[in-house]
């Protein structure tokens, strides 16, 4: 359906309204663009609620991790999308992100690489700027604690090992997985990875904390150096 410019949604048809198609039909009758536009409420004096919606949808090709990295400012440089607006919207990325690490969370015991990235990649997997965190377990891997260790920029991020050690005392923590994410989508580490690798696991022998893992995560998979025997 193409909407006057400017027009109001209380002006369509009920039918084409999103909250009144949610309330009769369901969450999931409804596009990503007829979400996003329930989120915002109005447009701008020249697009409708939805057709503004769709353009910044299209901005990122209507990929969701895509849209989920956009900034406060990046939203704010659309016309019709106000501080208010800016920050319904990520606010209800935040929600949906925290949703995904409650259900990691709620297993508790992490057994395999599959599931500690499972905790990670809400955490970090659609950050656009790197940051190494570290998960804390027990004797028998229930995770206790995950904490960012340092953030970083685009290209790398400097973690601590007597940062990462500290804590893990503190805990009283006997294993550690340790992990950072690429965002440039690559999953191959580099050679300071594995020189940190190597550090973190010398170090966790030292103090009798087992290194279990280093993981690289990305928004779609993940390396784990665990599985490919160089841990």
């Amino acid at each position: 359906m193409s909407n006057a410019y400017g027009s109001t949604i209380k002006s369509w048809s009920e039918d084409d309204r999103p909250r009144e198609k949610l309330k009769n039909k369901g969450l999931d009758s409804l596009s990503d663009a007829e979400l996003l536009t329930i989120l915002m409420g109005t447009g701008n004096a020249k697009e409708s609620a939805l057709d503004l919606a769709k353009r910044i949808l299209a901005s990122v090709d209507f990929n969701l991790l895509s849209f989920s990295r956009l900034s406060l400012e990046d939203l704010q440089r659309f016309k019709g999308v106000g501080l208010a607006k800016a920050v319904r919207i990520l606010a209800a990325i935040e929600l949906g992100r925290r949703k995904e690490l409650g259900a990691a969370l709620k297993q508790k015991k992490l057994s395999s690489s599959a599931s500690a990235a499972a905790v990670l990649r809400p955490l970090i997997g659609d950050l656009n700027h790197e940051e190494f965190w570290t998960l804390y377990l027990n004797n028998s891997n229930h995770l206790i604690a995950q904490r960012r260790i340092s953030k970083g920029g685009l290209s790398g991020t400097v973690a601590d090992p007597r940062e990462v050690f500290r804590k893990a005392l503190e805990l009283k923590s006997t294993a550690i997985i340790i992990a950072h994410n690429h965002p440039s989508g690559s999953l191959n580490p580099s050679r300071a990875d594995d020189a940190l690798t190597r550090q973190m696991y010398d170090a966790g022998q030292t103090l009798m904390v087992n290194v279990l893992d280093h993981i690289i995560v990305t928004d779609e998979s993940y390396y784990s150096y665990s599985d490919e025997g160089r841990l």
